[in-house]
């Protein structure tokens, strides 16, 4: 329902942004086309990797290897997946949501999501080329240590722990 509530809302505020000013409107909705057009390749891609990995690791092996059970372990696997993978946002969250809903346990989805979010080992030599080498490797060893206070903190709310 809030679904469909917000898609009303959406339709009912463009078609008074385009009674107001008509070229504005259109100029704004060829410029989120080209944000879609540009963020598809990748959500595609992410989307396509996530479902093979879901239909070759059944609820099973995923509540295993990071479900409630897998504990602080299920946690640093996450964190470490989480650090070495680049998932652009608007895509790490669907895909958590899909993890939990396979058996994964909230303190390592916490974990996953936070090192994905924070920490950039594939990014880093871009990253050390503005910040230098001691930034980089101090700024993504703290918000890696960082991602288990999150998972703590998740654990403790959730009940996971």
């Amino acid at each position: 329902m809030n679904g469909y509530l917000m898609y009303g809302l959406v339709i009912l505020l463009l078609m008074v942004s385009y009674y107001k000013d008509r070229k504005k409107t259109k100029m704004a909705l060829l410029k989120a086309w080209k944000s879609f057009e540009n963020i598809l390749p990748q959500l595609l891609g992410v989307l396509i990797l996530v479902g093979i990995m879901l239909a070759i690791f059944d609820a099973v092996l995923i509540s295993r290897l990071i479900g409630n059970e897998s504990g602080w372990l299920g946690v640093v696997f996450s964190a470490l997946v989480g650090a070495i993978t680049l998932i652009p946002g608007f895509v790490a969250f669907p895909t958590a949501a899909l993890l939990l809903n396979s058996g994964a346990g909230y303190m390592q989805i916490g974990a996953f999501v936070s090192t994905l979010m924070m920490v950039g080992v594939i990014t880093a030599p871009v990253e050390v080329q503005y910040f230098g080498k001691r930034m980089t490797l101090m700024r993504n060893v703290l918000a890696f240590f960082f991602s288990f206070a999150v998972a703590y903190v998740i654990g403790k709310v959730v009940g996971g722990l």
